[in-house]
């Protein structure tokens, strides 16, 4: 349910994220870690892709009704501390996406390129380099 909102932020209706399928999240490879509330529902996830030289947060999802209230930040604390020997952090949102922009580089993420995927549409990535 966020990632339309992203796509209306960023000015793309073809994010690959609203294409998935269970199939395709099921073999992504990637490692999921999720937000449970008290009532026991899933309101936010988060997916990375630990290499040896660096782990990537590759999606990050909080249910609209659950905005603004921390959730975001609690996942990313989670995987910094999970991968916390890993030297290297990076991260992808639209460029446009100015919440994610601000939320990645409240926990110290740096501009690090920006790169076009269509027409007028712009990503940024971020890199958290650990000392």
């Amino acid at each position: 349910m966020a990632y339309p909102l992203e796509a209306e932020l960023i000015g793309f209706t073809d994010i690959p994220p609203l294409l998935d399928t269970f199939d395709t999240i099921r073999t992504s490879g990637e490692t999921f870690f999720g937000y449970i509330n008290d009532e026991g529902e899933l309101i936010g996830a988060i997916a990375v892709e630990a290499e040896e030289a660096q782990v990537t947060i590759s999606r990050m999802m909080v249910h609209p009704g659950h905005f603004r209230k921390g959730i975001a930040g609690t996942l990313i604390r989670h995987v910094l501390e999970t991968y916390h020997k890993a030297p290297m952090f990076t991260v992808s949102t639209g460029t446009r996406n100015t919440p994610a922009v601000t939320l990645y580089e409240k926990f110290g993420f740096v501009k690090d390129h920006v790169f076009e995927v269509a027409p007028g549409v712009e990503l940024t990535e971020f890199h958290l380099r650990i000392q």
